[in-house]
C-alpha cells in the first residue's frame, strides 16, 4: 500500500514507530506536514498540492493530528477521503473527540460511566456548580486544554470557588468534575484498535501531582485490565467512531469512568508498559480495512 502520515513532527517516538512498522510490512510510506498541504476547492475535481506536487495515489492516511491544529487536520483529511482513501480515523470521528463536552454528551447518552460533571456558562455562581458534582475537592478542566494542561485540583471550596471564578474572568469554557479518591492518582490507558483492546497501561502521576499524564512527568506500568474496563473502552472508541483510540479511565468504587477518549494516542509508553508492538497492530489494521486506490491506475504519485 502507499500511505500518507499527517504529522507535523516526524522525529516523534509514535511517528517513527508507525514508519517502521508500515515499511516492515513492505509499504511504502510518506510523512505528510499537514500544515503545508494546499487545498484547491476551485476545481471540478479534488486536488492537494505538497512541496508544488500533487497528494494522489494514496491507498490509506494516518492522521495524527495535534490538538492545536485540529480545524485545519481535519480539513485536509476530508480532503483525502473525499479522495476515496481510506483513513485510520475519520474527520469527523476526530472533530467528536476533540470536543470534549459533546464527547461527554455523547458518552453519558450512550451509558458509559463517567465522573459527575458540570457545564455552565455563567461562573458568578460557583456554588451552585461545585455543589451538583458533589462538593469539594473537584477537578476544574480548560475544554481546550491537552496532556493535564489546564487541569486543575480544588481541594476546598473556597480554593474551587476562586479558580472558577478566575476561569469565568477569563472567558474561558471549563468542566467541573467531582474527583475521584479512590483512584490515588492513577488512571488506566487502553488501546483500542478495531473491536479490541490491544494493549493497556496503569499511568500515576509524579509525587504531589494529581495528573497522570505522562507529558507531565507520571510512570506508567503493565496492567490487568477487567473485562468490564475492556467492554467500556472498546464501547467508548466505538461511540466516538474511531478505529485506533487511547481511553482513559479511572477506577472508582462504582466500575470504570472514562476521562476523554484520544484520537492520537501516543505510543511510546503504552509499547514500553506492555511490551507490545501497537504500531505494527496499527498497520495490520490498515491492511484489512483499506481498499485500492482507483486513483492509483492512472500512474499518478
Amino acid at each position: 500500500m502507499k500511505i500518507a502520515l499527517l504529522a507535523r513532527n516526524p522525529k516523534l517516538y509514535s511517528h517513527k514507530r508507525l514508519v517502521e512498522a508500515a515499511k516492515n510490512r513492505g509499504h511504502d510510506i510518506h510523512v505528510i506536514d499537514t500544515l503545508k498541504v494546499v487545498i484547491n476547492l476551485a476545481t471540478h475535481k479534488p486536488v492537494m498540492k505538497y512541496h508544488g506536487k500533487d497528494l494522489t495515489g494514496y491507498d490509506a492516511v494516518i492522521p495524527r493530528i495535534g490538538a492545536s491544529v485540529t480545524f485545519f487536520g481535519t480539513a485536509v483529511l476530508r480532503q483525502f477521503e473525499i479522495m476515496d482513501v481510506y483513513p485510520l480515523n475519520e474527520s469527523v470521528a476526530i472533530s467528536r473527540s476533540r470536543d470534549k463536552l459533546r464527547s461527554l454528551q455523547l458518552l453519558a447518552r450512550r451509558g458509559i460511566g463517567l465522573p459527575v460533571t458540570a457545564f455552565a456558562h455563567k461562573s458568578s455562581d460557583p456554588d451552585e456548580i461545585i455543589e451538583m458534582v458533589g462538593g469539594a475537592p473537584v477537578v476544574i478542566k480548560l475544554l481546550e486544554g491537552t496532556q493535564g494542561i489546564g487541569v486543575v485540583l480544588g481541594e476546598t471550596k473556597s480554593a474551587a470557588e476562586s479558580m472558577i471564578q478566575a476561569f469565568g474572568g477569563l472567558k474561558a469554557n471549563i468542566l467541573v468534575q467531582e474527583f475521584i479518591k479512590e483512584a490515588g492518582g492513577t488512571d488506566i490507558r487502553c488501546l483500542v484498535i478495531g473491536d479490541k483492546v490491544v494493549a493497556s497501561m496503569k499511568r500515576k502521576g509524579k509525587e504531589g501531582d494529581f495528573r497522570s499524564n505522562l507529558h507531565r512527568g507520571g510512570s506508567a506500568n503493565m496492567v490487568k485490565i477487567t473485562p468490564e474496563e475492556r467492554s467500556t473502552a472498546v464501547r467508548a472508541a466505538r461511540i466516538m467512531g474511531l478505529n485506533v483510540a487511547g481511553v482513559d479511565m479511572l477506577r472508582s468504587n462504582h466500575g470504570p469512568v472514562v476521562m476523554e477518549v484520544n484520537s492520537s494516542p501516543g505510543l511510546e509508553g503504552v509499547e514500553a508498559a506492555s511490551g507490545i508492538d501497537v504500531a505494527d497492530k496499527i498497520i495490520e489494521h490498515l491492511e484489512k480495512s483499506a481498499r485500492p486506490n482507483k486513483t492509483r491506475t492512472r500512474g499518478k504519485g
